[in-house]
């Protein structure tokens, strides 16, 4: 079963959030067909603690105004990862170095990918 299409626009929102606060590399895995606890993850890299923080006040804010707010926040910004689960998105907030090592897209590499602008399929993986 694919993303919810409340998901997918969750998840565009949340990745424009995280843009606008300079996160890079956003990318939209679809995780909906493997995971029962959520339909996608977002991820994005950040460059220092400060910025980590503010990214991730800054997509909980913007979800705030649609309506949503995270279930939970796992993680700070001197860990080096935040996580942000709204339920059907769970956004990883990740400075460069970790994400490099963590390397989620890797490990989720045979799901679907999603254009973080627009949330359009881009492979079926």
């Amino acid at each position: 079963m694919p993303a919810s299409d409340e998901a997918v626009a969750l998840a565009v929102v949340a990745a424009a959030a995280a843009e606008d606060r300079s996160a890079t590399e956003p990318v939209i895995l679809e995780v909906a067909d493997v995971l029962v606890v959520a339909d996608l993850f977002l991820v994005v890299s950040v460059s220092n603690e400060r910025q980590l923080g503010a990214v991730a006040s800054a997509i909980e804010g913007a979800l705030h105004v649609e309506g949503r707010r995270p279930l939970r926040r796992e993680g700070v910004a001197s860990s080096g990862w935040v996580l942000l689960d709204f339920g059907d998105l769970v956004c990883h907030v990740l400075h460069t170095e970790q994400r490099d090592f963590y390397a989620l897209e890797r490990l989720w590499a045979d799901v679907p990918h999603r254009d973080a602008r627009t949330g359009a399929v881009l492979d079926a993986a």
